[in-house]
């Protein structure tokens, strides 16, 4: 690896963590010596890159600082596209419309030798056989989640038993050919997942539910992995969880 690009990658290390990273982590990641990540840190700190820190405890990247934008590498780069390609084939249609622009756009800015990476890439998501229907304006409730508001859903279950739920939408999730909305359920007091493609109709209320959405995902989260874990101590896979 070029210097250039290592001191790049140090810094993109240290953006990702919220701990100090020391150096052996960085050298190990970056497969070069101890005494290599030493030299290129003192080298950034030279050049004014806000990282604070020592040896043997760990350096940490202050907030604030960037970087020109689409300084990207080949593995990057492809991720991205391997990305975009998945959300263009599965997200709805404003993410999917939004997946095929973020293509388009890396392939206009990248560097002349990254362009094949974006045009002819070697790596791709498989194809989707079958959307199943849905009538739920997903945009819509992206938005709601972002806004903290809540929504009422008449829902249909596996069984075609039909429910009003008023819920405190924190996430959309997604399956091969099905997208999932994770909510607290009022009805349930309790966090329940609703296949979008059974929703019958849905209110979009102005209420805004307490806590902010991150806190509610947050919990959903932990619950979850107390969850698996308790299923996977019992011997046994964890239920789907679908409402």
């Amino acid at each position: 690896m070029r210097r250039a690009d290592r001191l790049f990658q140090i810094i993109q290390v240290l953006r990702r963590s919220s701990k100090p990273v020391t150096a052996d982590a960085i050298a190990a990641e970056l497969e070069t010596s101890k005494r290599s990540i030493y030299r290129d840190i003192a080298t950034l700190m030279a050049q004014r890159v806000p990282i604070r820190g020592e040896a043997g405890i760990g350096y940490v990247l202050d907030g604030g600082f960037d970087m020109p934008p689409l300084m990207l590498t080949s593995d990057e780069v492809e991720a991205a596209v391997l990305g975009a390609q998945w959300v263009a084939g599965r997200g709805d249609p404003a993410l999917a419309r939004a997946a095929r622009d973020l293509i388009a756009k890396i392939a206009a800015t990248v560097p002349e030798r990254l362009r094949p990476v974006v045009l002819e890439p070697a790596v791709a998501s498989a194809p989707v056989w079958k959307h199943e229907v849905e009538t739920l304006d997903m945009a819509r409730v992206r938005a709601w989640i972002h806004a903290g508001r809540k929504l009422r859903l008449h829902y249909a279950d596996e069984q075609g038993k039909e429910s009003l739920r008023v819920i405190w939408p924190c996430l959309v999730g997604y399956r091969e050919t099905k997208r999932l909305l994770v909510g607290w359920c009022e009805t349930r007091d309790d966090f329940r997942t609703f296949r979008t493609d059974r929703v019958v109709e849905a209110d979009f209320l102005d209420d805004r539910y307490p806590g902010r959405p991150a806190v509610l995902r947050a919990r959903w989260y932990a619950k979850i992995e107390a969850e698996c874990a308790a299923w996977e101590a019992a011997g046994k896979p964890p239920p789907p969880g679908v409402s």
